[in-house]
């Protein structure tokens, strides 16, 4: 097996997702993805200095499917040869695993298995569908400023407030702290998926360390006075059971913390983009509510929030004929998954009542993704206010500027008129 080339004093940083990156690519990456999956469906990235393990990307549906739940891939980024010799040219959303935050996201069987049985209880159907009303609350309070001014944006004003309250409220943050605290965690998703970028990772490495220190003051805090919040029932369940240890305790809040909130953001407003880009789509959601919750599936499915996550091949395996090396990282392509012509009927175009909708936003397997009902409920809600108040929503511009970050799609701002 090939040996990774050490790196030299001014190594070229790793950025793996340069396709995506190309012109209008952040606006519309399935028009790249729909090139990769017809010319090169599994294909090795060339990384610059680098001759070790692959580095792959995979585009078709049942090469996606099969990978999030084939236990021959791996999410232990470290297991990754070119992540374990080349940390310092690696984007940060890899690098977090190089400095022992390990949450359920990179954890395997039986840590994983451990740590999110823990969790799960947080986020059982019959909790989540609890929070119902105290959501719809949210969304009245979060709206009232702005019912008759006639603008807005959809991003600042509610899609990403929204799940920041409810995932700080879950996890135990005083509501005094929920500004404070949205202002951390987008200061660090500003940076996840993006190649090293010096200047920018180094004006986010201060919002990181303010919030793991102000987690660990919430913990300690919760381990003197436990109150009916989720950091209370972890901190119990690390001193009653040694399930978690203090480093897996903290990583899950912030991992909680991230997960639950920015992909929501994104869901709500890439869901709203598209439905005032598709004016036929968006008539026939308000003329029949009861189609929302397909509606949000299509949503999901047709812009989804999240674009892509990593595996690590644990094994030599292939792969339509390619040979993947153990320790090879992969990139699994969620984005282009859900747009495949052979498992969806035309993927291009938007159909609220599509179905069967095998969609795979978010993930398949044993890390399927832990807060789905969660994000579910908050997207229904979030959606179906703004349509039953704002019934002459109209974009303020044709081309919302989307985010750098290709990896959590989503959007700056989104400005719309009613």
């Amino acid at each position: 097996m090939a040996s990774a080339r050490p790196a030299t004093s001014s190594p070229q940083e790793f950025d793996l997702f340069l396709p995506l990156r190309s012109k209008g690519g952040l606006e519309n990456p399935f028009a790249i993805y729909a090139l990769l999956r017809t010319v090169r469906p599994v294909m090795k990235m060339p990384i610059e200095g680098y001759d070790g393990p692959g580095v792959w990307f995979l585009t078709r549906y049942h090469d996606v499917h099969d990978a999030l739940r084939d236990p021959r891939f791996l999410v232990d980024r470290m297991r990754a040869t070119i992540i374990r010799e080349n940390v310092e040219r690696l984007p940060a959303f890899l690098q977090q695993t190089t400095q022992g935050l390990r949450s359920m996201l990179t954890m395997d069987p039986p840590d994983h298995t451990r740590v999110r049985k823990l969790v799960n209880k947080a986020f059982t159907p019959r909790r989540i569908e609890s929070l119902r009303g105290h959501i719809e609350t949210i969304v009245d309070e979060l709206l009232a400023p702005v019912m008759n001014v006639g603008q807005m944006d959809v991003i600042d004003t509610l899609a990403a407030p929204l799940p920041a309250i409810v995932i700080a409220e879950l996890l135990g943050v005083p509501s005094e702290d929920h500004r404070q605290f949205k202002s951390w965690a987008s200061e660090i998703v500003a940076t996840l998926g993006q190649p090293t970028l010096g200047a920018r990772r180094a004006a986010a490495a201060p919002a990181m360390q303010k919030l793991f220190g102000y987690l660990s003051e919430i913990i300690a805090d919760r381990r003197k006075e436990p109150r009916d919040d989720l950091i209370s029932a972890m901190v119990l369940a690390q001193e009653e059971d040694d399930a978690l240890s203090d480093m897996e305790l903290l990583a899950t809040s912030n991992l909680l913390l991230i997960a639950g909130h920015e992909t929501t953001t994104n869901l709500i407003g890439n869901g709203l983009l598209a439905l005032l880009r598709e004016p036929d789509e968006l008539e026939r959601l308000r003329g029949n509510m009861t189609l929302l919750p397909t509606a949000i599936e299509e949503l999901l499915r047709y812009d989804g929030p999240v674009q892509a996550t990593v595996r690590v091949a644990r094994e030599d395996l292939e792969i339509d004929g390619y040979q993947i090396e153990e320790g090879s990282l992969v990139l699994v392509g969620i984005g282009a998954a859900n747009h495949d012509p052979a498992v969806f009927n035309e993927p291009e175009r938007l159909d609220i009542g599509r179905d069967p909708n095998p969609h795979l936003a978010f993930g398949f397997g044993a890390h399927f993704c832990l807060g789905a009902p969660l994000a579910r409920l908050e997207g229904e809600i979030a959606l179906r206010v703004l349509l039953e108040r704002f019934p002459n929503l109209t974009l303020a511009t044709e081309a919302p500027e989307f985010r750098s970050n290709p990896v959590l799609r989503g959007l700056v701002s989104l400005p719309v008129f009613y």
